[in-house]
């Protein structure tokens, strides 16, 4: 019966690291780029995007499509880096739990 307490002992304390993992992703950021610079995106959380910058040199007429696929490109990359910071938080969260597929479980990262 002690193994099972202390199975749920570390049970509760791995939903707690992993509660605050989702509020530490909640807050976390990432920036992304494109052009060289000329466009940057920032993202909060799950991927709200919360600063957008544009090089002046690209506000020109007929620029438009060049601008467009400059903001796709630098979203997708600050939402890759954002990924990999979420990811990296709830790896460290889950533990030696990170990776294993436990049947009849959700994978953990």
């Amino acid at each position: 019966m002690k193994d099972l307490t202390d199975l749920m002992k570390q049970a509760q304390a791995m939903q707690q690291k992993l509660q605050e993992a989702q509020a530490r992703m909640a807050e976390s950021t990432a920036e992304g780029t494109s052009g060289g610079g000329l466009v940057t995106i920032a993202l909060k959380g799950p991927g709200e995007i919360t600063r957008v910058a544009i090089d002046d040199s690209l506000m020109q007429p007929g620029e438009g499509e060049i601008l467009a696929d400059l903001i796709v490109a630098a979203h997708a990359d600050a939402k890759r880096k954002l990924d990999e910071v979420n990811g990296e938080l709830m790896r460290q969260a889950a533990g030696p739990m990170a990776g294993m597929n436990i049947p009849g479980m959700p994978k953990l990262f």
